[in-house]
């Protein structure tokens, strides 16, 4: 299991950077974090690594359902840009990663 830690400012801004070419891949709609919201956060982090969420409805409080999701998926708030919420979280396997940002494995 990866143990999530505070992104450095240089970290932080090479994946702001690198999610400018992406697309948001979850929404967040009229129902809010639902169960399904999540799964698709979490389908979608182990799939890319790096994703946009999109804010349609509760745009007051997508800090705090950034902060949600990204704890309960193991991963790292980078940053909320306007509606969207950008969430990393390195490949399982050291091969697969494809930012070279690495955190400290829990033992």
């Amino acid at each position: 299991m990866i143990k999530m830690k505070e992104l450095t400012s240089s970290q932080r801004k090479q994946l702001s950077a690198a999610a400018q070419t992406i697309k948001p891949v979850v929404q967040i709609g009229q129902s809010g974090l639902t169960e399904g919201v999540t799964g698709k956060v979490e389908q979608s982090l182990a799939a890319h690594e790096l994703i946009k969420i999109k804010f349609l409805e509760f745009k007051d409080e997508k800090q705090d359902i950034a902060n949600r999701l990204a704890e309960s998926c193991e991963a790292v708030l980078v940053r909320i840009i306007g509606n969207v919420a950008i969430l990393y979280r390195p490949a399982e396997k050291e091969t697969s990663r494809k930012y070279g940002i690495v955190f400290d494995t829990e033992k």
